[in-house]
């Protein structure tokens, strides 16, 4: 596994594996690495000839300067995670190898960035395009890996290849969960060891909301998951809706034919997570 710094040495390293007639990976992460990301590194590495790992702490994504200040770093500990690994190659630039001049393209995905995370993050999917069609300029991947917990992050992402016409097949890797049903993250290490208790309410109120799609209507089960998890006095939540997985439109009945993602952030003290879940489309 080799660790580069900067681009020419990165696109030395792949140009010479596409000679050899592999085919490229990329997994792009923010460090702070987990079994999650293992996942995609190892889906990476069955799909693909050779798999790329950034690790970049991404500052144009993140709209709340304490929410960048506060997230995980660790390069040595995530060097030392991946060794093991299907990683070929660590990208780990500074912000001036990703971004010699300011990027100040603007990005259009209408709809798709006006709800949810887009609602609450002001710019935040702006920096996810500036910073994965870079990665995607400067490692020319075959395949890119992303995780299901950032479900409209993964749907912005698809959109972007398609609006710039990029020849990478996007590949959607499922939520890994902590044994507790807890969707496995970065900023879960930043909890406190009583929140991080608390926490597990998330998971396990949407795991039992989905068994009452019977019961209840969209709006009623929706105020159902916001008071449930709101009981928890270490727990606030900030959106929960369920919606179109294609436009991300909110589902006002459970027969609209689509299939529905129930999308959530809550607040666990300062740290901020976000889960999903898929719900079976019910016929009444």
């Amino acid at each position: 596994m080799q660790i580069v710094k900067h681009i020419n040495e990165l696109r030395l390293v792949v140009n010479g594996k596409r000679k050899e007639g592999l085919s490229i990976g990329l997994v792009p992460t923010m460090g702070a690495l987990h079994q999650g990301h293992l996942s995609l590194v190892e889906q990476a590495g069955e799909q693909t000839g050779f798999v790329v790992v950034s690790i970049f702490v991404n500052p144009t994504q993140f709209n709340d300067k304490g929410d960048l200040e506060r997230y995980p770093r660790n390069l040595q500990k995530d060097i030392d995670f991946l060794t093991q690994s299907s990683c070929g190659l660590i990208f780990a630039p500074d912000a001036d190898e990703i971004y010699p001049e300011p990027d100040t393209r603007q990005f259009d995905f209408g709809q798709l960035e006006q709800v949810m995370e887009g609602k609450f993050r002001l710019g935040h999917f702006n920096g996810v395009a500036q910073v994965v069609s870079r990665l995607f300029e400067i490692v020319e991947p075959d395949k890119a890996f992303f995780g299901m917990k950032d479900f409209q992050q993964m749907t912005i992402i698809k959109e972007m290849v398609r609006k710039l016409n990029l020849p990478v097949e996007i590949v959607s890797c499922p939520i890994i969960r902590e044994a507790d049903g807890m969707a496995m993250s970065s900023r879960n290490t930043l909890l406190s060891p009583d929140e991080r208790r608390n926490a597990v309410v998330i998971s396990a109120t949407l795991f039992e909301a989905v068994n009452k799609t019977g019961q209840l209507s969209v709006e009623e089960l929706c105020n159902w998951v916001i008071e449930r998890i709101n009981e928890n006095e270490y727990l606030n939540t900030e959106y929960f809706e369920i919606v179109n997985a294609d436009t991300l439109l909110a589902v006002n009945n459970w027969d609209e034919p689509c299939i529905k993602v129930g999308c959530i952030a809550v607040h666990c003290g300062k740290i901020r997570l976000i889960d999903n879940v898929m719900f079976e489309t019910i016929i009444y």
